[in-house]
């Protein structure tokens, strides 16, 4: 989920992120709109229409001034009367990241990653790190390495990314999205708007949402030709979750009750036309993102 500001010469171009260049920024509230509209497009994942002015956007976003984030090792942890969520977000936690990039327009965004191994193996969705001359990836425990992109499927929108110089890190526990059931308990864990280990909670709220099809239902919209129907346009089937998840949350964990990743948050649904979640977001699930996170190392053996 991205939120993004426009650069005055760029024109939106699918599996290659949109950022803000730097200062002068505009003032608040003119930025807040257009990132989300501009955004939105230059992620492929973006719809406007309807009657409401629906928006489907990826989960990057714009990065906030350093004193603002966060990288205390607890995060927000949220209550649940089920299960201790608490205890799942101390588990995942420390196998989550926030992915800093930089592009050549001289914007600058933030992201999501979950480790994958020791040595600083991070997947992240595709649209985090298309089109960045650098990334910068920092642990739960405010680690920083500099990460080079070892390759990314824009149309799956999950990408690899290796931070040099790591080792002991804490690989996630990987589950089985195939095993998933509407109305279970999930966590999501990321960097909504840079603050580092937010944990929120809720349930899987429906599976095999394909978002190419809620977009063609979005008719009235002047970015749903262009949303639907560029080549590197993301197009996959989703878990739908009431979990919130934000600008900044793309390629973070969506987690079951047993602290299993079993989906990557990637994208979120607003009617209102606001950037903030209304419960409505999309997790890529792991069982496909694991397929072509061994089909990118494969090609770089």
């Amino acid at each position: 989920m991205t939120e993004f500001q426009p650069h005055p010469a760029y024109q939106p171009y699918y599996g290659n992120p949109l950022f803000t260049q730097a200062p002068p920024p505009p003032p608040k509230k003119k930025s807040n709109k257009l990132a989300l509209l501009v955004g939105a497009t230059a992620l492929g994942a973006a719809l406007l229409g309807g009657t409401g002015g629906a928006l489907i956007v990826g989960l990057d976003s714009p990065a906030p001034p350093a004193t603002s984030s966060s990288t205390g090792t607890t995060g927000q942890q949220i209550s649940n009367s089920t299960n201790d969520v608490s205890k799942i977000a101390a588990k995942v936690t420390p196998s989550v990241v926030q992915v800093n990039v930089q592009t050549a327009q001289g914007g600058q965004g933030i992201g999501s990653g979950v480790i994958l191994s020791q040595d600083g193996k991070i997947l992240t969705n595709a649209h985090v790190v298309n089109g960045a001359t650098s990334v910068q990836i920092v642990t739960s425990d405010g680690k920083k390495y500099q990460a080079s992109v070892v390759g990314s499927d824009t149309k799956a929108d999950i990408a690899v990314v290796q931070a040099r110089g790591a080792s002991g890190l804490t690989p996630a526990t990987l589950g089985d999205s195939s095993k998933l059931a509407v109305g279970q308990q999930v966590v999501a864990i990321g960097s909504p708007g840079g603050l580092q280990n937010t944990v929120t909670s809720g349930i899987i709220s429906a599976l095999n949402r394909q978002l190419s099809d809620i977009g063609k239902k979005q008719q009235q919209s002047p970015y749903d030709q262009t949303a639907n129907g560029g080549s590197d346009s993301p197009s996959y089937t989703a878990i739908q979750t009431d979990a919130s998840i934000n600008q900044g949350n793309s390629g973070g964990a969506l987690v079951d009750a047993g602290g299993n990743v079993i989906g990557i948050n990637s994208a979120l649904y607003n009617p209102s036309g606001s950037a903030g979640s209304i419960g409505i977001g999309f997790s890529i699930p792991i069982n496909d993102a694991k397929k072509i996170v061994d089909q990118i190392t494969a090609a770089n053996n």
